[in-house]
């Protein structure tokens, strides 16, 4: 081989190299790693990804769901280290459009997990994996109303305002409790996804009604704040209350019955599907714009049994 061929052989390995280890990153970025529910579609993706041949995975997030812009941030970094594909769980409906308008134009193919992004980003993800959120809060009001009856007084304990999830699972908690019953809602309340401010704002609304009949804790931290507001102000087990998300804490309110019930989500299931989604798309195989994570409702009867089993963390 010539020294010129041989030059150009060189440049064309090099050049293959660079891109492919360029282009093996799957970035998996979601609302906060401070939360054992996002940990748990971790643990998914990366299950997920050991499943995939020829891409390596990161996973990160914001230290708090309400820090939006350092979720923009992490989402732009990825764009510009031009990874393979992208896993996103958007804290906000609006602020990440931008963003993935820029993957979109660089042919990075976005899953979206968890949360939707309005109407005029559609164009701009491939594939929405998520619990039909507004099912799930359906869900939870028909639990509630099973247990307290049509009249009196309940709380909605929501986490932040706006985001994806929350407008269709609190949107579908509400609409179910005003078009079947005739119970009064006080609230929703916003814990901005803190578990301090949510036990705050409980003791708060318990406080200045005492002839609440049930509460609805609509995330992680906000029912577990909602839960030890419960035990701490004597009220466990007298007000019928309804969480969402399946951690340790709140499947041991479950067990001594502060809890009624909790919604638990696949989250699981949202980063290893996720992940098996972006690898499917990257292999142009065709994949759903919608696929559904489920929701399984774990109550005291069935929290040992393989279905609580499956979704529980």
């Amino acid at each position: 081989m010539n020294k010129k061929l041989s030059a150009v052989f060189a440049s064309v390995i090099a050049l293959s190299v660079s891109h492919a280890f360029a282009g093996g990153e799957i970035a998996v970025i979601v609302k906060t790693t401070n939360s054992t529910f996002w940990q748990n579609v971790q643990k998914g993706a990366t299950a997920g990804n050991k499943e995939v041949k020829g891409y390596s995975m990161t996973f990160q997030g914001p230290a708090a769901e309400s820090a939006i812009a350092d979720q923009v941030n992490m989402v732009e970094n990825a764009i510009n280290r031009k990874v393979a594909g992208i896993v996103l769980a958007p804290s906000d409906p609006d602020a990440l459009i931008p963003s993935l308008k820029k993957a979109w134009e660089a042919k990075i193919p976005v899953v979206l997990i968890d949360s939707m992004i309005s109407d005029s980003g559609k164009s701009y993800y491939q594939s929405f994996l998520a619990t039909d959120n507004e099912k799930a809060g359906e869900l939870c009001a028909q639990e509630l109303i099973s247990k307290v009856g049509t009249t009196g007084k309940i709380a909605i304990m929501s986490y932040v305002a706006g985001a994806g999830s929350e407008v269709g699972r609190v949107g579908g908690f509400k609409k179910y409790i005003e078009t079947h019953s005739k119970l009064k809602i006080v609230g929703p309340f916003y814990s901005q996804s803190q578990m301090a401010t949510a036990l705050n704002q409980t003791t708060d609304v318990l406080a200045s009604n005492p002839d609440l009949k049930g509460i609805f804790g609509a995330n992680e931290p906000t029912a577990v704040g909602m839960g030890r507001a419960l035990v701490q102000s004597g009220k466990a087990g007298k007000v019928v209350a309804v969480g969402f998300d399946g951690n340790q804490d709140l499947q041991q309110f479950v067990k001594d019955g502060t809890l009624s019930a909790t919604a638990v989500q696949g989250s699981y299931q949202m980063g290893y599907l996720g992940l098996k989604t972006v690898a499917k798309i990257l292999e142009g195989k065709p994949v759903p714009k919608f696929l559904n994570t489920g929701v399984v409702m774990v109550k005291k009867s069935n929290i040992e049994l393989p279905e609580a089993k499956n979704v529980l963390y």
